[in-house]
């Protein structure tokens, strides 16, 4: 029976999470048109979420592409020509692990600074504070770090795309020896734009839900500096949970139902 009940706990705990991201996601899409009226805002976010993320997103992009070639190469070695590495690497790089692993770093560093900052807020009484000044913190707080978030990841994403290449070819001519014509010669060889546009369709989703995830724990921080603590933790491990499932609906949304229709 005790473990019944805690599985009953757990279901409707889950139910309400559910309820109460379906709420905020209701007012932010009521409050859309007010969009333009936060424009300083939302570049302020683009610049913190954006450029703040460059450092991570650069020393990332470069060791996972330098360890694709290096584990390429190597599974290659006596079944495959190494002439095919860059086309494994420009593949592996624009399909999934630049978009997805660009997401999942970004998305540790974003979506706990943004459930920290929320939530410090709640405790302390500001959010209440707007909102007895006829301010709607949904409005002021969650609108521009969701618009900002949505818009930055895909261009990080092209960012982190180029660099992982440019680390694969590097070490392909360093660490293998295939000179750049021929890493090159193997990246245009299987070339096709809807490798490089699904992956980045893919992160205007992954954006959106690491400021959902964030802002919405931020928002249910409650209990002082412990709370704003719990609430950080729970933001990083969902928005990196529904990352993965995510990246899994949308891979064959795109990729069997749209570009597979071709």
């Amino acid at each position: 029976m005790r473990i019944f009940a805690i599985l009953g706990r757990f279901f409707l705990g889950f139910i309400e999470e559910i309820g109460g991201i379906c709420l905020l996601l209701w007012r932010v899409f009521r409050l859309t048109p007010r969009l333009f009226r936060n424009l300083g805002n939302i570049l302020i976010q683009m610049e913190k979420i954006g450029i703040g993320s460059i450092p991570l997103v650069v020393v990332t992009s470069l060791f996972v592409g330098a360890v694709t070639s290096v584990q390429a190469a190597y599974q290659f070695q006596g079944y495959v020509p190494l002439t095919f590495l860059g086309a494994v690497v420009g593949k592996s790089v624009t399909l999934e692990v630049g978009p997805v692993l660009t997401a999942l770093v970004v998305g540790g560093r974003v979506s706990a600074a943004i459930a920290a900052e929320v939530g410090t807020m709640k405790v302390t009484e500001q959010i209440d504070a707007m909102e007895m000044i006829a301010i709607d913190p949904v409005e002021y707080l969650v609108l521009p770090r969701l618009v900002a978030a949505t818009l930055m990841l895909p261009v990080l994403t092209v960012f982190a795309d180029f660099l992982a290449i440019l680390g694969g070819m590097v070490v392909a001519k360093i660490a293998v020896g295939i000179s750049y014509n021929t890493f090159e010669s193997g990246l245009t060889m299987f070339f096709k734009y809807q490798d490089v546009v699904g992956g980045l369709l893919k992160t205007f989703v992954f954006g959106f839900i690491i400021a959902l995830m964030g802002c919405y724990n931020g928002f249910r921080t409650k209990g002082g500096a412990e709370g704003v603590g719990i609430s950080t933790m729970k933001a990083v491990v969902s928005s990196c949970l529904l990352i993965l499932v995510a990246n899994y609906l949308l891979a064959f949304l795109i990729f069997n139902v749209i570009f597979g229709a071709d």
